[in-house]
């Protein structure tokens, strides 16, 4: 009797247990909803694949993480290598980056395909250009930050052509320049956010929406980083 006794209270007890991390999990998703950002992107893990979404349940944090596919190990680099928080990396990062802009030279279909891409992105935080180069392809903007984007335009066209679209390169682009300007393009991801738009690093940091953070009103909840406006000098 004693024994049957035991048996049961064992089985409710796991019982519970089960009930109890059900409700975790269900309590961790419904918050992830509420409070994530969500970035869509092809590139996120293999070019060519379907888009994907990355899910930023931890909070309003647009900036990519981790090493780039296909290129990141090529040239030893990786998103979280440029940072506030370690600025001697991060410019050594940007100049590693900006060297392409000035080795490579880009001619017939690559350069087409340089000047289609890189017209559609400036560096509007640091110079009033409208992009980052001029029609012709040639330099149009100074900045170190223009030069790691034009770089690493170059570099997959000229090394990896075959394996990025024009739009997965311009996402690349993004992405960096996403690194380089934290503050002012978490703030556009807000105002996105609060207009139903696509959440894409194409959306937040190429001329499609330039200048929709400025005197918006974010109601999203989306805040800034307090001191991380921009990373690396211009």
């Amino acid at each position: 009797m004693e024994g049957e006794k035991s048996e049961s209270l064992g089985k409710l007890t796991i019982g519970l247990l089960i009930a109890a991390i059900f409700i975790v999990i269900f309590n961790s998703v419904q918050i992830s909803k509420i409070n994530g950002l969500e970035i869509t992107g092809a590139a996120t893990e293999n070019i060519g694949s379907a888009t994907q979404t990355v899910n930023l349940a931890s909070g309003p944090n647009v900036l990519p993480k981790g090493v780039p596919n296909i290129y990141g190990k090529e040239l030893g680099i990786s998103y979280d290598d440029v940072s506030a928080s370690n600025l001697q990396k991060a410019e050594a990062t940007i100049k590693k980056l900006a060297l392409f802009d000035q080795q490579l030279t880009l001619t017939g279909k690559d350069l087409e395909r340089y000047i289609a891409v890189a017209s559609q992105i400036s560096c509007e935080y640091c110079c009033g250009a409208d992009s980052i180069i001029f029609p012709d392809g040639q330099t149009a903007c100074g900045c170190a930050h223009s030069f790691a984007m034009r770089g690493l335009a170059k570099y997959l066209i000229k090394n990896h052509g075959s394996e990025y679209t024009n739009d997965q390169i311009l996402e690349e682009i993004g992405k960096w320049k996403t690194l380089f300007f934290p503050g002012p393009i978490t703030t556009k991801a807000g105002i996105l956010k609060d207009k139903g738009i696509e959440l894409s690093y194409i959306n937040l940091a190429s001329n499609k929406y330039r200048g929709a953070e400025q005197g918006a009103p974010t109601t999203s909840g989306v805040q800034a980083p307090s001191n991380n406006a921009q990373v690396g000098g211009c």
